[in-house]
């Protein structure tokens, strides 16, 4: 599980489909949650989604209904005045020179200095 128990008290309250909400209660809200985080940690297709999690095409449209009206923004509001940076990871291995900061077309012109020219 990705989200601790504390987390998880303090958003259930603000998810659709619980006990009390017009419509169909949820089966397993937290289930869902966590489904949804395990697609954004692993960058994986939603049809990798691994089966314990459920029917994949069931968990991406109910995502979507969620971001749709506005669910995901609630969570992340919520959420956001406790910033988990554990897992942060910065990668700039991607990151190339431009072709003028590295000297190209030849490479780098080497001068003689001013001040070493022969008297």
């Amino acid at each position: 599980m990705v989200l601790r128990n504390d987390q998880w008290e303090r958003i259930a309250p603000e998810l659709p489909g619980k006990a009390g909400d017009p419509g169909v209660t949820a089966r397993d809200n937290r289930l869902f949650v966590e489904a949804v985080l395990w697609f954004a940690r692993t960058g994986a297709p939603w049809r990798d989604l691994p089966e314990e999690f459920g029917n994949w095409y069931t968990v991406y449209t109910r995502f979507w209904r969620w971001a749709r009206r506005g669910g995901w923004e609630r969570i992340f509001k919520l959420l956001s005045d406790d910033p988990d940076l554990e897992y942060v990871l910065l990668d700039a291995t991607h990151i190339r020179v431009h072709q003028h900061g590295s000297g190209a077309k030849g490479g780098l012109a080497i001068r003689r200095s001013a001040s070493r020219a022969v008297v």
